[in-house]
């Protein structure tokens, strides 16, 4: 009898189980950032690393040096993905900033990936064509949705210490309008 309550308990105990959602994601280690294009094939920017930081968690972005080609544009070297139907540079946030989120707040990590996009074809940087990824977390990682803003807004240092591109800077892309429609870290 004490086999067979034994064998209903844990019966009963699984079954709770797998009815309790999924853990989420944490930060924390090393992971990869990719591009992904339309077609889902990736791009690997390179590895963040996510450390705790007092009540925050602190991040560092070490970029795979050999994913991106080196372009002149405006007279100023970029670090550029050079895809099939467009070139995606990215634009390091170039001020102090505290490189740091919470669950809650990604807002700087979404800072870390600022991009510029453009056509093969055209000369120049166009700094209006800046990209940012809204980021959330899933349980398979972190996922970004593109997001137009005008990198000439940090072409000057901030007056505040609150990033630049919050609520009104943005506007929502459709993601198949980029060639790179999300950012994933995972």
């Amino acid at each position: 009898m004490a086999i067979k309550r034994t064998g209903a308990a844990l019966a009963l105990a699984l079954s709770s189980l797998a009815s309790l959602p999924a853990m989420a994601w944490e930060m924390a280690g090393t992971h990869a950032v990719e591009l992904v294009r339309q077609d889902g094939s990736t791009v690997t920017l390179g590895d963040i690393e996510f450390k705790p930081a007092g009540e925050r968690i602190g991040f560092t972005f070490k970029p795979e040096h050999k994913a991106y080609q080196d372009y002149f544009l405006s007279m100023k070297e970029f670090k550029c993905i050079t895809g099939r139907d467009e070139v995606f540079c990215h634009v390091p946030y170039p001020y102090k900033n505290p490189k740091s989120v919470t669950p809650d707040d990604l807002v700087w990590l979404e800072h870390a990936f600022l991009f510029l996009h453009k056509n093969p074809a055209e000369f120049g940087a166009r700094l209006w064509n800046g990209i940012i990824y809204k980021m959330s977390i899933t349980d398979e990682g972190i996922v970004g949705s593109p997001q137009a803003v005008d990198l000439n807004v940090i072409s000057a240092p901030p007056t505040t210490p609150e990033p630049p591109y919050g609520i009104g800077e943005r506007s929502d892309v459709e993601p198949s309008s980029r060639e790179f429609g999300q950012l994933r870290i995972r």
